[in-house]
């Protein structure tokens, strides 16, 4: 099967149309911590409904997370909450080979289609995913600007492209 960290498959034969709850447990998310290249996830819940359409599956619902991110200025833990809003499909694998020089062109449907091949699916990996798509890298804490100011560097407002020109102009 898969050695991902939050795996939780489904076979498709055995889906019926409704809601499922997926909770990672503690090793699950010192795992994804890992993984994602942050301190921890201290929750991690997705609540999902499902609807089935022959051999495709629908996804609808919501994922919420507790994670400990470091600050991109400071570098100190800041906990972050996320609440994010989860849509996508499972369908088998397409019959037709992948050519890796062939040009692809997706319709806005199927963006967010997630291929499986066989008779199950992970939509345990399918929310590891969301959640590392939802985390910000440059999350900043409460103390960013005061880091800022205390290391000589300019604060946000008064960076910008026209900066360095509009000090040339005083020149």
């Amino acid at each position: 099967m898969s050695n991902a960290e939050f795996s939780h498959f489904l076979k498709i034969r055995q889906i019926k149309a409704g809601s499922i709850s997926l909770d990672a447990n503690q090793e699950q998310r010192v795992a994804l911590a890992r993984r994602f290249a942050i301190p921890a996830v201290e929750s991690l819940v997705a609540v999902v409904t499902l609807e089935v359409n022959g051999l495709e599956v629908s996804v609808q619902g919501r994922m919420k997370a507790q994670i400990i991110q470091q600050c991109a200025v400071s570098g100190e833990d800041v906990p972050v909450h996320l609440n994010e809003p989860l849509a996508f499909r499972f369908v088998p694998e397409r019959d037709a080979a992948f050519k890796p020089d062939e040009e692809v062109e997706l319709d806005s449907d199927e963006l967010d289609e997630i291929h499986y091949d066989g008779d199950s699916f992970d939509l345990g990996e399918a929310v590891a995913q969301s959640l590392g798509l939802a985390i910000d890298p440059y999350v900043t804490g409460p103390n960013a600007e005061e880091f800022r100011k205390s290391a000589g560097l300019a604060d946000e407002a008064s960076v910008g492209p026209f900066t360095a020109l509009a000090a040339l102009m005083k020149k």
